[in-house]
C-alpha cells in the first residue's frame, strides 16, 4: 500500500482542547497538500475553515464530543450549526450512559435522529468501545445498522484506549453491509494505518498520519 492510498482514507485531526488557529490552519494546508479524505476538527473552527479554505477540503467535525451524554436535543442542535458551517461530516458520540443501561432503544432513537438531521452527508458513531463489553459492542453494532448511520468508529482518543484490530473484526461481523467502519485512538504509525485499512477500515482518525509519512520519505533519502 502506498502513501497516497494510506492518506486518502485518513481523517487528519486536531481535536485537543487548546488548538489555535495556527494549529488548524496548519492541519487544513497538509491535508490540501497531502489529499486527506478530510479534517477533523472542532466545532468553533468550522465556519472559520469553511470561509478561508472552500471547497478545497472536505470538514469534519464531532458532536456529544468526547463523553457523549449529552441530550439528544443539544447534540441535534451541535449537528444543526455545524452542517450549517460548513461540515460535511459528523462524528457523534453516543450515551454511553444508556448502553450501561441497556438502555439500546434510546442508543439507536438518537442515531437515527442525527442522521436524519444529516441526511445525504456523512454521520460516523463513535461508540467508544474502551468502555463496552464484547456483548454491548455487538449490540451497537446492531443498532448503528438499524438506524441507517454510515460509519460505526471505535473511538474518541479521549477515553481509556483506542482502536484494536480486534474491535474491527467483531464490527466487521456484526455490522449491516452498509456501513463503513473507522479505527481511531491510539493510530500512531504507517504499519497501524495499513493494518487497520487492510482490516476493512474506510477511514482512519489521526494525527500523526501526515508527519509520519513525511518523515518517512526524509528517512528514504
Amino acid at each position: 500500500m502506498n502513501e497516497k492510498e494510506i492518506l486518502g482514507h485518513v481523517d487528519h485531526t486536531q481535536l485537543k482542547a487548546f488548538a489555535t488557529w495556527e494549529d488548524i490552519q496548519k492541519l487544513c494546508e497538509e491535508a490540501i497538500e497531502c489529499h486527506t479524505a478530510s479534517v477533523c476538527i472542532p466545532p468553533c473552527y468550522v465556519r472559520r475553515v469553511h470561509d478561508t479554505y472552500g471547497k478545497k477540503i472536505n470538514i469534519c467535525t464531532v458532536v456529544g464530543f468526547p463523553l457523549g451524554y449529552s441530550v439528544t436535543e443539544a447534540k441535534i442542535a451541535e449537528t444543526k450549526k455545524a452542517l450549517h458551517d460548513g461540515a460535511s461530516e459528523i462524528d457523534m458520540v453516543i450515551n454511553i450512559s444508556d448502553v450501561k443501561n441497556g438502555n439500546y432503544q434510546a442508543v439507536q432513537a438518537e442515531i437515527a435522529t442525527l442522521k436524519e438531521v444529516v441526511g445525504t452527508k456523512i454521520l460516523k458513531v463513535i461508540i467508544e468501545t474502551c468502555y463496552l463489553t464484547d456483548e454491548e459492542k455487538i449490540l451497537m453494532c446492531k443498532a448503528v445498522t438499524a438506524a441507517g448511520a454510515d460509519f460505526i468508529k471505535t473511538s474518541t482518543g479521549f477515553g481509556t484506549n483506542g482502536a484494536t484490530l480486534s474491535d474491527i473484526q467483531l464490527f466487521k461481523e456484526n455490522i449491516g453491509e452498509n456501513v463503513k467502519m473507522k479505527a481511531a485512538g491510539g493510530v500512531r504509525s504507517i504499519a497501524d494505518m495499513e493494518a487497520f485499512i487492510k482490516a476493512g477500515c474506510v477511514r482512519i482518525g489521526t494525527s500523526s498520519a501526515v508527519e509520519l509519512i513525511n518523515g518517512n520519505k526524509t528517512n528514504q533519502y
